[in-house]
């Protein structure tokens, strides 16, 4: 006898899903971005070819922990707590980066941990670049704005934080140890104009100049 191979009604497998509640959104700046950023970036530059505008190609967050070296060791707490912070905040375990040359002014010889790290790209980025923007920068104290001229020759934007707890993923109360971090974007193919711009567009917070400032003021 034949074997009965059709399935009940409803008794197909669905399709695999990226997480318990279905496949994550893409993140709101990426389709700005799409949609609305980086064809005003071409018009600006003169850049019809979608391949020569500028792309954000990664956000590096980085700690250095040198000045807590117990030794040979960095002291457990500051290593537990910065490794904690950094997963926290960026959802993605870092990495503790040995000192490459000794420097006897800071105590520090080839081969002592040093610093942690971690790199985020695509949607990872996505969504962090978003939460600094709308959750992050507005909790920084008597906060005025980020520094405008914060570029390197190739595009690339560096920021610092002084403490941890602007990150609402950050419990201060649970938190034995203070510290700050530098966050860096890296730009492909652009270069300060261009990369200011492209953060503008995304809503990135930055201080008005005061020449900016004045010519507002008299066009008003």
């Amino acid at each position: 006898m034949a074997k009965d191979t059709t399935k009940p009604k409803g008794s197909s497998k669905s399709k695999a899903h990226d997480g318990p509640i279905g496949p994550m959104p893409e993140p709101r700046l990426k389709q700005l971005f799409k949609e609305k950023v980086d064809a005003a970036v071409g018009q600006k530059f003169d850049l019809t070819n979608p391949m020569e505008r500028p792309r954000l190609k990664s956000i590096t967050i980085n700690v250095n922990m040198g000045r807590h070296l117990e030794g040979t060791k960095l002291k457990p707490l500051v290593r537990e707590t910065v490794l904690q912070t950094i997963t926290k905040i960026s959802g993605q375990k870092p990495i503790v980066i040995k000192a490459k040359k000794s420097v006897s002014n800071f105590k520090v010889r080839a081969g002592y941990e040093t610093a942690t790290m971690v790199t985020l790209r695509r949607d990872r980025m996505w969504y962090f670049l978003d939460r600094l923007i709308h959750l992050v920068t507005p909790r920084i104290r008597d906060f005025r704005g980020l520094n405008p001229k914060a570029f390197d020759r190739q595009g690339n934007y560096s920021m610092g934080l002084s403490e941890q707890g602007v990150f609402p993923e950050i419990n201060m109360a649970e938190v034995n140890f203070t510290h700050g971090m530098n966050i860096n974007f890296v730009f492909d193919k652009s270069d300060p104009e261009m990369s200011r711009f492209l953060l503008s567009e995304l809503g990135f917070p930055f201080r008005k100049d005061e020449k900016e400032g004045k010519a507002a003021a008299g066009a008003a």
